[in-house]
């Protein structure tokens, strides 16, 4: 697969972060979290990159793999980027019921990373339910709560909290958390 920058950007004038994903809330996010925390233009694309984990990660190992997968892919891909992202969301269980979150996963050109985990927020009983059967967070959601594609979209989050939190806002600032290490290059 080939990725071509847009022709109207030249390099000088944005950086670039690839985003192991082409679901526009995670190109945005990665965007609008790189902007906030450097206070200055980015550019974020969005490429197809497998994650290498199930559909649905369970649990932060295999949800992080994902992430970092992502990035990596991305990189190999497109190594020209001056930053990769990876973002995959996952579920867990406790006594409470099963949750939902995400891990960001970023690399720079110096081989640097940076990784942070979103908030968790519990699901619906119903929601749960389709999930261990099997099925994807997002596609339980859409036949749950009668949407469409809503993953790409404002995802769980927002559908439970009725637009308050949308998908891009959650996951943004964990992409300025895994932003950390760059943003202090002298501390790690």
């Amino acid at each position: 697969m080939q990725f071509k920058r847009r022709q109207n950007i030249q390099s000088s004038d944005k950086l670039l972060v690839l985003v192991g994903s082409k679901n526009p809330v995670k190109v945005q996010c990665a965007e609008n979290g790189f902007i906030q925390a450097f206070n200055r233009p980015f550019l974020a694309e969005g490429i197809n990159a497998h994650s290498g984990v199930s559909d649905q990660p369970v649990g932060d190992q295999e949800t992080l793999l994902g992430a970092k997968n992502r990035a990596k892919h991305a990189q190999e891909i497109f190594p020209e980027a001056n930053f990769w992202v990876g973002i995959e969301g996952g579920v867990d269980q406790d006594e409470n019921g099963m949750f939902a979150f995400a891990w960001i996963y970023i690399l720079g050109q110096n081989g640097k990373h940076g990784q942070a985990k979103t908030g968790t927020f519990y699901l619906p009983k119903e929601v749960t339910k389709l999930v261990k059967e099997g099925m994807e967070l997002g596609k339980a959601d859409d036949l749950v709560f009668e949407k469409d594609n809503s993953k790409q979209q404002g995802g769980s989050v927002g559908i439970l909290t009725h637009g308050v939190v949308n998908r891009a806002e959650y996951y943004q600032q964990a992409v300025v958390l895994a932003l950390i290490p760059f943003l202090n290059t002298e501390l790690y």
